[in-house]
């Protein structure tokens, strides 16, 4: 679909007054301090300070500020104007360094020509790419040789169905564009916006493989069966920080994570 990122552009300037007022960013408590972090991401990142980090489609960057706070010299990238203006102004006025590109992933090459000990993206990032091998290739790109890729998203198996994980709706891998339209925002289920989103969904294996090709070699592959957020429909908190859905309980995978290391 020729048009997707401005049908995209379009619903994230929409989200992104919703996701700064909402219990889910909690603003308050990152303002004063709180990790937007997780522990899934954080045991794969491990000790951050001093590294260099690529964050890939930051949204108005509270994991790229997180990991600035944790001692990492990081440049946050995401396609929304909106929101790297936004990032720019918490950086600012919470005194990081955190540096801010506002670009298209695909089109990063065209403005940054530094590599990276690590390039992070989490949740929700992937199935606004088209095409998983260009992806890659941008992540390899930007990898140092020997640098580690740290990655972690919500399952594929999940993306499958709808809301209610009753009924299979898409394939588990698709090349062909998914349209929704959405009332409200995973932020805020009852936010008074309507939005368009195009998706594509893309396979465990299909993401490795994309890897691999361009160099970013696999060293651990988990799949989860929580979920860090509140993302379906009647999920449960079990523990603090881990949701599962009252239906199936631990007999899904929610999340899984890669880390990868650029071949030397």
């Amino acid at each position: 679909m020729e048009n997707y990122l401005e049908i995209n552009k379009d619903s994230w300037l929409k989200k992104l007054e919703h996701h700064l007022d909402s219990d889910f960013y909690d603003m308050p408590a990152f303002m004063a301090g709180k990790n937007s972090l997780n522990p899934i991401e954080l045991e794969l990142l491990g000790d951050v300070r001093g590294k260099k980090i690529l964050h890939l489609q930051c949204h108005f960057g509270q994991d790229t500020i997180s990991l600035s706070r944790m001692g990492a010299e990081v440049t946050g990238v995401d396609f929304s104007e909106q929101s790297i203006a936004k990032g720019k102004e918490l950086a600012q006025e919470l005194g990081t360094t955190t540096q801010f590109i506002c670009a298209d992933v695909y089109n990063l090459r065209e403005l940054l020509k530094e590599q990276f000990e690590i390039v992070f993206t989490t949740y929700g990032t992937i199935i606004w790419m088209p095409d998983i091998k260009r992806w890659a290739e941008v992540v390899g790109r930007f990898l140092k040789p020997g640098g580690k890729f740290v990655f972690a998203d919500f399952h594929p198996f999940v993306w499958m169905h709808n809301d209610e994980l009753d009924e299979v709706i898409y394939p588990y891998s698709n090349s062909e564009a998914i349209v929704e339209h959405e009332e409200g925002t995973y932020a805020d289920k009852e936010a008074p916006i309507k939005s368009s989103n195009v998706t594509w969904n893309h396979g465990i294996g299909e993401v490795v493989n994309a890897l691999v090709s361009n160099g970013v070699n696999l060293l651990d592959l988990q799949e989860y069966n929580y979920s860090p957020y509140p993302f379906l429909s009647n999920m449960e908190e079990v523990e603090p920080g881990k949701h599962r859905t009252k239906r199936f309980g631990d007999k899904l995978p929610l999340v899984y994570s890669i880390l990868g290391e650029k071949a030397e």
